[in-house]
């Protein structure tokens, strides 16, 4: 099994993980968005929290050049604790969220 296939494996079985743990109020969901073409992956969150619409986006992450970009992540934990915990090394997390020149202290890798 190539490197990107494996990664797309573990980021899938890591964000489907998410979707299984309901919201504690409102009638919220979280739901996978997988495009294995583009390497791209996200979980949304959408519903009503009262009267007050849900929708956005609480993770995005993407393979680039074989290496795994947590391009967002709102999560309490920490989605890299979890692709960590399922075999990726850490040299190959990008926090993209993160600006450039603060990378380097991050523990992950710069780009």
């Amino acid at each position: 099994m190539d490197t990107v296939t494996h990664y797309q494996e573990i980021i899938q079985r890591v964000l489907l993980s998410y979707t299984e743990t309901p919201y504690a109020h409102g009638n919220i969901q979280c739901k996978p968005v997988f495009d294995t073409t583009r390497n791209s992956f996200m979980l949304i969150t959408e519903g009503w929290d009262g009267v007050r619409r849900i929708h956005g986006c609480l993770v995005h992450i993407e393979i680039i050049n074989e290496k795994i970009w947590v391009q967002r992540d709102d999560t309490d934990r920490g989605i890299t604790y979890d692709l960590v915990e399922s075999g990726i090394p850490k040299d190959q997390i990008v926090l993209g969220f993160q600006e450039p020149g603060v990378r380097q202290f991050t523990g992950y890798a710069v780009a």
